[in-house]
């Protein structure tokens, strides 16, 4: 990853051609392929992120809408289906869309749209907003320009859940085949703020910075050790279960020593529309 101090802009070309290649699991859209991690590990992570979305979408009015932006192979899309009245969900790689059709069957609240985010032009208004993890592959202008088309469709009390991949400080692009934009959650905060939302809280995604924490192990394992003798099956099972047994423990030691590990974080930001914007609109 190269570390900027302006905006970067990231190749769209490159972003769709990964994700048009993407293999669909609830491992692949984690980005914790190729770790020798069991399926569990991904299960792990969406239980705990789901606790945590529950508490905070918690007093929202179930009867209304939910619009999921990027919503990948669908297991948002099911959680979401289980709990409101409606869900429309859009995703734009095709073989992650084609997963997210058969993820749905069961839900007949669900309706499933294949394209482009950006381009999508909403029809009615929502109580819940989600983008698990779509605005860290867009560029800042096209970052505010979803957002605002967002606001005019929002509901009275409404609110738009963001969980984004982030960096402690300024802005961090990642380039070559896996294109991203990492930014810190102060510059997260006032990108939603000029956009007219009001940040109401940040949660820090406990259970994504713990697997982030094995990702980043096994990548220095790789470094380090040779091929034929990595055994990713057996490093990535005793890395993820040292990892689970030893939490919150072992998350606490960097943070106490000051050590800035794992490199990337994630946060859950809940926003709502400013009164000014409301006003506005």
């Amino acid at each position: 990853m190269t570390r900027v101090q302006e905006n970067p802009n990231i190749d769209y070309s490159c972003v769709n051609q990964y994700w048009n290649n993407a293999r669909p699991s609830i491992m692949g859209p984690y980005m914790m392929d190729g770790f020798g991690f069991p399926a569990s590990a991904g299960r792990f992570r969406f239980r705990a992120e789901k606790a945590i979305v529950r508490q905070l979408i918690r007093g929202l009015d179930r009867n209304g809408a939910v619009l999921d932006l990027g919503c990948g192979i669908g297991y948002w899309t099911g959680y979401f289906a289980r709990n409101f009245r409606k869900v429309i969900a859009i995703e734009s790689s095709r073989p992650l869309y084609d997963a997210l059709k058969q993820q749905c069957l069961p839900y007949s609240n669900v309706k499933t749209i294949h394209g482009n985010a950006e381009k999508f032009e909403p029809e009615e208004r929502y109580g819940l907003v989600f983008l698990g993890g779509m605005l860290m592959y867009l560029n800042e202008n096209d970052v505010s320009g979803l957002l605002r088309k967002i606001i005019p469709a929002l509901r009275p009390g409404a609110i738009v859940l963001c969980r984004e991949t982030t960096v402690r400080n300024g802005v961090v692009a990642r380039k070559g085949e896996y294109q991203a934009v990492y930014r810190s959650v102060q510059t997260y905060e006032n990108i939603f703020r000029e956009c007219g939302l009001d940040v109401i809280r940040v949660k820090k995604n406990s259970p994504y910075i713990l697997m982030q924490m094995g990702c980043e192990l096994i990548k220095k394992w790789k470094s380090i050790v040779p091929g034929p003798l990595q055994i990713l099956p057996v490093a990535g099972h005793f890395v993820y279960w040292g990892l689970r047994l030893g939490n919150p423990w072992v998350m606490g030691i960097a943070e106490k020593a000051g050590i800035d590990f794992p490199e990337l974080e994630n946060h859950f930001f809940m926003l709502r529309v400013s009164d000014r914007q409301e006003l506005i609109c």
